[in-house]
């Protein structure tokens, strides 16, 4: 497969977590972050009766403390890199996974193994993100 130079290039949702790690009240990077999309990896036991995937299921996974955390990514590269036994998403606005975002504690990781990851708890995911 060829790459070509943009795919280098940061996102402006990579921009936007980038602007988070070193002011987290960043208005401007937080209302860009939320209104970007990410792609949330379809479990491989995911698929209605007829081997489709339409229904988004979240992927849990547990952190290195116990708490459960959903993992969503801003590029493939990015998923690939944590997640490289998944070959398939769904591309949703993060605006609208958050507004929709379960009760239980449940954290949100944005890019979780990359130097611009950000995990936002439950109560931050519905407070920052659903605008």
């Amino acid at each position: 497969m060829e790459t070509s130079a943009h795919d280098d290039l940061p996102t402006p949702a990579q921009r936007a977590l980038d602007a988070l790690a070193v002011n987290a009240e960043d208005q401007a990077a937080l209302d860009t972050l939320a209104h970007s999309d990410v792609l949330v990896p379809v479990p491989d036991d995911a698929v209605d009766g007829d081997g489709t995937d339409t229904m988004l299921a979240l992927p849990v996974l547990e952190q290195a403390g116990g708490d459960p955390v959903v993992p969503v990514f801003t590029s493939e590269g990015e998923m690939t890199e944590l997640l490289p036994f998944v070959s398939r998403y769904h591309l949703v606005p993060l605006a609208a996974l958050a507004a929709h975002w379960p009760d239980e504690d449940l954290s949100l990781a944005i890019d979780g193994s990359s130097k611009h990851g950000l995990t936002l708890t439950s109560h931050g995911v519905r407070t920052l993100l659903a605008r």
